[in-house]
């Protein structure tokens, strides 16, 4: 259980990463993790699209904004930093066109699974679904729900404990590592 807990808490978001390429065989593992989450009413509305290759991780990179509590200077990844892989997370909207729960999971499983390898990932949300939707050729009843980069970082990020009413905005460290505000347990947990 407790190799669990690290990695669960290894695995934060990455917004800066090595330029190497993410072996198939980690890939294959990120999308077998993706294909065991549960689902509503196992409808299993969610497909997925890989995409790898220098051209068109920057065309996709193109289309996304990074590190909302950041100014961009500091959160947009440079050139050199960027990811070297998406999987975008399309919903059908003709099977279940209400399911963030279900994304959530796949989204968690994937991130989690790709961490165990040293994988770091950000879940995209700050994207244009619109333009990304016509590059990826979306049709009529699907829908970009969400846009996950991935990579090795090529740099640091942890928890440090945050006080009632402290502000809960990741900041970069004087190495610029993330450094991610969590609330204790006893101020957002009660017993029933």
């Amino acid at each position: 259980m407790d190799e669990l807990m690290e990695l669960l808490k290894g695995r934060r978001t990455y917004r800066r990463f090595e330029q190497r390429k993410v072996d198939q065989s980690i890939v294959d593992d990120i999308m077998k993790a993706a294909v065991m989450a549960s689902s509503a009413a196992n409808k299993q509305p969610l497909s997925y699209i890989i995409v790898e290759g220098d051209n068109k991780v920057r065309q996709v990179f193109e289309h996304t904004r990074w590190a909302a509590a950041l100014s961009p200077a500091e959160g947009q990844p440079k050139e050199g930093e960027r990811p070297v892989l998406y999987i975008a997370v399309i919903q059908n909207m003709n099977i279940n066109p209400n399911c963030d729960t279900d994304a959530g999971l796949a989204i968690s499983n994937m991130t989690l699974a790709a961490w165990n390898h040293g994988v770091g990932s950000c879940i995209l949300g700050a994207c244009n679904r619109i333009k990304l939707g016509e590059i990826f050729g979306l049709t009529d009843d699907q829908k970009l729900h969400s846009l996950v980069a991935f990579g090795y970082p090529s740099v640091k990020s942890r928890i440090v404990g945050a006080q009632q009413g402290e502000s809960l905005d990741y900041y970069l460290d004087e190495n610029r590592d993330y450094v991610v505000p969590k609330r204790k347990l006893s101020d957002i947990v009660t017993y029933f």
